[in-house]
């Protein structure tokens, strides 16, 4: 399967993390920033409100060009933690207020967890993804991870939120695990080859040029 696919974020972390969890046969590429609305209530809303921003922003490509209505994709990810009433949800990236970094989230997700025992830390991260063309959306793809938040940030590997969130099973913050066993066992992993697997069954429909 040759196909190419661009990725619609201006977060190199999450680039990186597609192109290298791609294989054989499919390249991402990424995409000059474009400011999109991010009003939508649920993760599955911002992503699809991402992908057709994008899609629609790329309409006047020449003819020919291999931006002119390309296959891409839109992610809309973040973290939930129970003890919070789902925040900071679809607002992860912005926690701490806007242009909020890593380090200023992390703090004051700690902060807000400074009294809740650690049986109580429970937490998702959750991811879904948009595909799309020619401004409409194709299809949606969503997963998530179930975890445990620490009392204090432990590894150096990974962005967002990876120093604090804890997985059980593997005694590791995401932030411990290396890039291969992050993705996986992230949401994202899930998420992008539940995509994966779709255009793969696609193309063995004969479908693929409808894409």
């Amino acid at each position: 399967m040759a196909v190419r696919l661009y990725c619609a974020t201006s977060n190199a972390g999450k680039l990186l993390e597609f192109q290298q969890a791609a294989g054989d046969g499919i390249a991402i590429h990424g995409l000059p920033p474009v400011p999109c609305p991010e009003s939508g209530a649920t993760f599955e809303e911002n992503a699809v409100l991402k992908a057709v921003c994008y899609s629609e922003a790329l309409r006047g490509a020449p003819e020919g060009s291999p931006l002119a209505s390309p296959l891409l994709f839109a992610d809309d990810s973040g973290l939930v933690v129970d003890a919070l009433e789902g925040a900071p949800g679809i607002h992860s990236a912005r926690f701490a207020g806007p242009g909020a970094d890593d380090a200023a989230n992390n703090s004051l997700l700690l902060e807000k967890l400074s009294h809740v025992p650690g049986p109580r830390r429970t937490a998702s991260f959750v991811c879904c993804i948009a595909l799309s063309r020619g401004g409409g959306v194709i299809q949606t793809f969503q997963a998530e991870v179930k975890g445990m938040i620490l009392d204090e940030q432990r590894g150096s590997g990974g962005f967002g939120y990876d120093p604090l969130f804890y997985l059980p099973e593997l005694g590791r913050a995401f932030a411990e695990l290396t890039p291969e066993q992050k993705w996986m066992h992230s949401h994202r992993g899930h998420a992008f080859e539940q995509l994966l697997s779709w255009l793969r069954q696609t193309e063995e429909g004969g479908s693929t040029a409808g894409l």
